[in-house]
């Protein structure tokens, strides 16, 4: 039993020591230990989901305890690199400044003198990891972004090349004839219907982003007025 000492105010060291505590392979909490990232995976996109709910519903207290756990699961999986001494805590909000100050050439003296030329942030952020080609810019999409989030961000990379579909709104119409084919066909088969949906979607989300709307956006609030109207 660890006598910890109550505090009036608490920083992120703090949060550091009472998870390293909970982590100690002999005293620490049973749970905690044996934790790995990829035990815990989950549970950030989960913390992740209800900071969103604490926004989308402007709860400031709410907002406050969802942003803590989320600091929580960061400090979390920096602890255990630490075990396997990899990195840290401190090299992680090092990293974060560092790339801050250096995509901020408009704010910072050292970053413009750096960053001479380069006013997008797009720009810097290629330069900084090293993209060159439109195949390095896809590939650094995360692909367990939600799937229209994702699309979007491929389809506004490909376009920032010149490439990607040269008529949205058209593309919109012919995959949606593509679909209603399929569909209305009673033997077509799953695969052939799965594929006509996808392209159904992918155009539909590429129409979004030329007209400025963020499809994940659109559809978590259609689905949030969905479950209203039934409701009330």
């Amino acid at each position: 039993m660890i006598d910890w000492p109550e505090k009036q105010d608490y920083c992120a060291e703090d949060l550091v020591s009472i998870i390293r505590i909970l982590r100690d392979p002999q005293e620490g909490c049973p749970w905690d230990k044996v934790q790995t990232h990829a035990s815990i995976r989950k549970n950030f996109l989960e913390e992740t989901c209800e900071v969103l709910e604490a926004i989308d519903a402007d709860d400031p207290e709410m907002l406050r305890e969802e942003l803590g756990d989320v600091l929580m699961q960061v400090v979390f999986h920096a602890v255990m690199e630490q075990e396997r001494g990899r990195f840290d805590f401190s090299e992680v909000c090092r990293t974060v400044c560092e790339k801050l100050v250096f995509r901020h050439p408009n704010i910072f003296a050292s970053s413009a003198r750096e960053n001479a030329g380069i006013n997008s942030w797009e720009e810097l952020k290629n330069k900084e990891k090293g993209r060159r080609t439109l195949g390095d810019e896809l590939q650094t999409v995360p692909a367990t972004l939600p799937a229209l989030m994702r699309a979007q961000k491929l389809q506004k990379r490909a376009a920032d090349h010149g490439c990607g579909l040269e008529d949205p709104q058209q593309a919109l119409i012919q995959a949606m004839e593509h679909w209603m084919d399929a569909a209305a066909q009673p033997g077509c088969p799953a695969a052939q219907r799965q594929h006509a949906a996808g392209r159904l979607l992918f155009a539909a989300a590429d129409a979004m982003r030329c007209a400025g709307v963020d499809a994940e956006e659109a559809l978590t609030f259609a689905s949030k007025a969905f479950c209203t109207d039934l409701l009330d």
